[in-house]
């Protein structure tokens, strides 16, 4: 019985680190960087993947499209996914003219999350990034300044979670 039990734990662990189907068909040749907790207070919010196209590298790819995929480990109301969102871009520099264009983006593509869902973002690099809910596409917005302090929020040296940005960015073993 302890056996089955680890096999169904192992094969339901392997299913929240996938990439949506549809990400994974647009793009061939998905590899996952890295990967690490992000807590709040002691308490595990969610499991971050980065995941990039390409064959392995020394750095981490910057012209190639890569996703980001978050794993819930608790529940999260749409309002704070957005308002998170939109107070660390301002953080990290986005302007308010560019903030009142984003939010509304940002409530069309963001759900309520429950405890076990997932959603992957997918930055593509000077041009958009598309978001994924429980591998449903939810919407995509076509700005890259969007896009790039989208994922700054996780990747950018002025990170808040700086444990979490070093995880992610961890170079692969190959």
């Amino acid at each position: 019985m302890k056996t089955l039990i680890a096999l169904l734990f192992l094969v339901c662990s392997g299913l929240a680190q996938a990439l949506p189907e549809a990400v994974r068909k647009a793009e061939a040749g998905w590899r996952q960087w890295g990967s690490g907790e992000m807590s709040w207070l002691g308490f595990s919010l969610y499991r971050a993947t980065l995941w990039v196209v390409g064959e392995p590298a020394t750095t981490l790819p910057t012209t190639a499209p890569s996703a980001l995929q978050l794993d819930y480990r608790r529940d999260i109301p749409r309002d704070r996914l957005v308002q998170t969102s939109v107070e660390e871009m301002r953080r990290l520099g986005a302007s308010e003219a560019q903030l009142q264009r984003w939010e509304p983006e940002l409530r069309r593509v963001f759900p309520d999350v429950k405890e076990g869902d997932s959603i992957t973002g997918v930055h593509y690099p000077g041009r958009s990034a598309a978001f994924y809910h429980r591998g449903r596409a939810t919407g995509e917005v076509a700005d890259a300044e969007f896009a790039r302090l989208f994922f700054a929020i996780w990747l950018d040296p002025r990170s808040r979670s700086p444990s979490l940005r070093s995880a992610l960015l961890k170079r692969p073993e190959t």
